[in-house]
């Protein structure tokens, strides 16, 4: 059989070229040729443009059949700020999320080992703009290889704690909410009786979103800047790790549904703030978290600061990633499913 075809890809079809990675598990499909010019002056400009002229792309893209359910995605773009050095914003199943740290690790060791960006020294810095604000991020590289990355995340801080609500085929729920990021409510397992164990990931997708909903019901969220940051992007529930080997054990259920498969950079950034504000981690400590999968992301508080009228920290979120592939994705405009098609 001849594997070699003189077929060539029709002029009028859209041909998106993307490299795909993970951290933790959790994917990342990265858009890096096939885009026309995304218009708009910052992050938040861009996203604006780009969901709409462009949401078929995410939406072919992260969902079937090119993706899944859980499929994840980011956009690069040029630098929004003049010390800078790329842009970024970020796709799920349900839209377009505010932050994104396994999405800001992986993204920094695309950019350094593709060439993308050159950086010299083992331990290059990058600045990247993001929705919620400037991102620093520091790769430590051995033999041109990216072993890992860290970032300072933007001011994470507490929006409610001790709260309650009343959550149909749950019962009465205890729940804080912190931003790092994105703002998550936090619940505690072992106070619902949820297992954490990865056999157990329908029901936490359910309740998760139960939860959600029933607290966006019940209390507005505002971000103190920006009113595209003020929604509730997910339910973290946090319980044991596996033998007690780590910290703690984190299940974030996000977006429509979707399950992280790390840790959760944004989410173990805003436990960060919650525990400093709970007096149980200080400045200059780390804590190590568990993820569903059974990978790690650690998160240090590394000062603490003013952010509106909130009492914030700085934290610093470090993990691995991996490439996964590279992929040419087509667009056949009399294709009936070409936007793709979700079951969740």
């Amino acid at each position: 059989m001849n594997l070699k075809s003189n077929w060539k890809i029709p002029a009028d079809w859209l041909n998106i070229s993307t490299i795909d990675m993970h951290t933790g598990g959790e994917p990342l499909r990265v858009i890096v040729d096939g885009l026309p010019e995304i218009k708009g002056e910052g992050i938040l400009a861009k996203r604006r443009y780009f969901k709409e002229k462009f949401d078929s792309v995410r939406k072919g893209l992260m969902w079937e059949p090119r993706g899944h359910a859980d499929m994840y995605g980011a956009v690069i773009t040029e630098p929004q700020s003049d010390d800078a050095d790329f842009g970024t914003f970020f796709l799920h199943n349900e839209g377009y999320s505010t932050m994104c740290g396994h999405a800001i690790l992986a993204l920094c060791k695309l950019v350094l080992e593709t060439g993308m960006i050159i950086k010299e020294g083992d331990k290059p810095q990058l600045i990247i703009d993001a929705p919620p604000g400037k991102i620093i991020a520091w790769a430590k590289r051995k033999n041109g290889i990216v072993e890992s990355v860290s970032f300072h995340n933007v001011p994470s801080f507490v929006y409610a704690l001790k709260e309650e609500v009343f959550v149909e085929g749950i019962g009465l729920v205890s729940f804080d909410i912190a931003f790092g990021g994105a703002f998550y409510a936090f619940v505690e397992a072992d106070s619902i009786a949820l297992s954490l164990d990865s056999s157990n990931y329908l029901q936490q997708i359910d309740w998760g979103r139960k939860i959600k909903r029933a607290i966006m019901d019940k209390i507005e969220i505002k971000h103190p800047f920006e009113k595209e940051l003020s929604f509730l992007y997910g339910t973290i529930f946090v319980g044991k790790s596996k033998g007690h080997k780590y910290h703690s054990k984190n299940i974030c259920v996000f977006a429509n549904g979707e399950v992280d498969r790390s840790a959760t950079g944004s989410g173990i950034s805003a436990r960060a703030a919650l525990h400093f504000a709970k007096g149980e981690i200080a400045i200059g400590e780390s804590l190590r978290i568990e993820s569903i999968v059974g990978s790690t992301m650690d998160v240090e508080v590394v000062k603490e600061v003013s952010y509106g009228s909130f009492s914030a920290v700085i934290p610093k979120v470090s993990g691995k990633a991996y490439f996964t592939g590279k992929h040419e994705f087509i667009f056949d405009p009399n294709d009936p499913f070409r936007e793709g098609f979700i079951f969740r």
